[in-house]
Order: structure tokens, then C-alpha cells, then sequence
């Protein structure tokens, strides 16, 4: 029993198969290197080359746009600045104005008041001169009744009164 039989295939063998397989692999490589590898090659180079293209447009596009941000809140700064300027100056106008009239309405008062104080110093003039035209008249009247008569004090009291009364006023108080 000694025989013992191999049947384990060496590690490596040297074969017709690999050598064509090895053969087919160059070709193949040489024939897509010729024809494709340019054309792939130039593919994913124009590919790579668009992508960065997008990135370099993406971030101008995004600088520009921090730009236009910034120059927007620039201007939205200067128009709340000038707002408030032309809030404070309407304001400054409107006070002046305020004051303006208030000085004119206080000047066509203190003008309706003289006028006013002038009609009453002028009615009262009048109503003085009546009154003196009255009182005079009406000390005639009691003379001409005193001399026509002659009488007791107690009597020429109630004789003014009486001629009072007939005038329409009140009795004579003394």
C-alpha cells in the first residue's frame, strides 16, 4: 500500500488558456486605450471641469449676492436715517407753524378785545351822556314841581320819588 496516488494540481501550471486570456486582456486594453481612453479621458475632464465651473459660478454668484445684500441694508440704513431727519424736521415745521398761529390767533384777540373794550368804552360814554341827559332832565322836572310848590323836606322827598317812579326807576334811596 504504498502507492499513493497525487491527485493535488500543482500551484502553478503553465497553461495555453492563461496565455490567451493574457493575450486577449492586452488587446483589449490596447484597442480601448486607442479608441476610448481619449474620449472617456476627455469626458470626465470636461465633467471635472463643468463641476468646478458650477462651484466658481455658485460662489460668485453668492458673493454677489452678499454684495447686493450689504448695498441694500446700506441704503435701507440711509433711508431710515433720512426718514427720521424728514420725521424731525416736519416736526421742527409743524411746531413753527403751530407757534405761528398761535401767535397770529393770539393777535386777532388781544385786536377783538381792544375793539370789544373800545365798544364798551364808547356805549358807556353813551350810556353816561344819556344818563346825564336823564338825571339833568329830570332835576329840571323836580325844580319846576319844587318851585311850583313849596314844600316841607319830607314832601320833596317823596315828590323825587314820585318823579322817579314816573321815569321808572326806583325809589331814591339816601
Amino acid at each position: 500500500m504504498q502507492e499513493t496516488v497525487q491527485l493535488v494540481a500543482p500551484l502553478i501550471s503553465f497553461d495555453w488558456t492563461l496565455v490567451m486570456v493574457l493575450v486577449t486582456f492586452t488587446v483589449l486594453y490596447i484597442v480601448l486605450k486607442k479608441f476610448f481612453w481619449g474620449k472617456l479621458h476627455g469626458f470626465m475632464v470636461a465633467r471635472e471641469q463643468k463641476v468646478q465651473d458650477q462651484f466658481d459660478s455658485a460662489a460668485e454668484a453668492e458673493r454677489i449676492a452678499e454684495e447686493h445684500k450689504t448695498e441694500y441694508e446700506d441704503k435701507l440704513e440711509g433711508i431710515e436715517t433720512e426718514r427720521r431727519g424728514v420725521i424731525k424736521d416736519a416736526k421742527g415745521l409743524a411746531e413753527k407753524r403751530a407757534e405761528q398761529i398761535i401767535a397770529e390767533a393770539n393777535e386777532r384777540a388781544a385786536h377783538i378785545i381792544k375793539q370789544a373794550e373800545a365798544e364798551v368804552e364808547r356805549e358807556r360814554a353813551v350810556f353816561a351822556e344819556t344818563m346825564k341827559e336823564q338825571v339833568a332832565m329830570l332835576a329840571v322836572y323836580a325844580a319846576e314841581k319844587i318851585i311850583q310848590k313849596e314844600l316841607s323836606e319830607k314832601d320833596q322827598l317823596s315828590l323825587i320819588d314820585g318823579i322817579i317812579k314816573e321815569s321808572g326807576g326806583e325809589t331814591w334811596k339816601h
